[in-house]
């Protein structure tokens, strides 16, 4: 059974796909946080600005086989259109993303991207690796295409991940918005962002261009 939040076709925003027409799909559920309010501030990720709770959003659901789910999500890519491309992301997808998953996509002619927190085992045969570390636990997933680190968390270095076997390392200033007054940072994140990435040239800068142009 998997349990999908939504699904949707829409622009990547970030990273080095940013731009790429993509479906989405997000997986209910995440090891570090269980997306209530009420535990923000006891879980391993605190900033999170995603709900990943249920399976009530734009085409969410369950789904018991992964062809079913296949077909779902194949329904929303442009009729008789090439280049698919899907991201899995969450919440955590590698809490359900398997193989056979994997294998339904491949078969419709998908390239593959996840978006992980690198603490759970991947699947084999994703096209496209990004991993946001959100805790200081070693990674599982230690090498990949990219790693987005979202910037400033004050118990991660960006220095602690530059020897890992990544293609390519980005700085993703926090979206603080959602935060209570008392945790947003004096100095805006893009500028402390903007800041590192000029000090630190290994790092580019990763903003979230799907708010700035307003899309899902």
């Amino acid at each position: 059974m998997y349990s999908i939040k939504e699904a949707f076709y829409s622009l990547q925003g970030e990273g080095a796909q940013a731009g790429r027409p993509s479906i989405f799909c997000r997986f209910s559920g995440c090891n570090l946080w269980n997306g209530k309010e009420s535990h923000r501030l006891d879980s391993l990720c605190q900033f999170c600005d995603t709900d990943f709770i249920g399976v009530d959003g734009q085409n969410g659901g369950k789904f018991k086989q992964a062809d079913q789910l296949a077909q779902h999500l194949d329904a929303l890519w442009p009729k008789n259109q090439n280049n698919k491309y899907l991201v899995f992301t969450g919440g955590e997808p590698a809490l359900q993303l398997d193989e056979q998953l994997m294998i339904a996509m491949k078969k419709l002619g998908y390239t593959i991207g996840i978006e992980t927190n690198g603490t759970k085992k991947l699947p084999d045969g994703i096209d496209w690796i990004c991993v946001s570390p959100k805790t200081t636990a070693p990674l599982v997933v230690n090498k990949g295409h990219e790693l987005k680190l979202v910037y400033p968390q004050t118990h991660l270095d960006p220095q602690n991940y530059t020897k890992l076997a990544f293609d390519t390392f980005y700085l993703q200033p926090m979206d603080q918005s959602h935060l209570p007054e008392d945790r947003i940072t004096p100095e805006s994140a893009i500028k402390q962002t903007l800041r590192y990435c000029l000090a630190n040239p290994q790092w580019r800068l990763s903003l979230q261009t799907h708010k700035i142009l307003d899309i899902d």
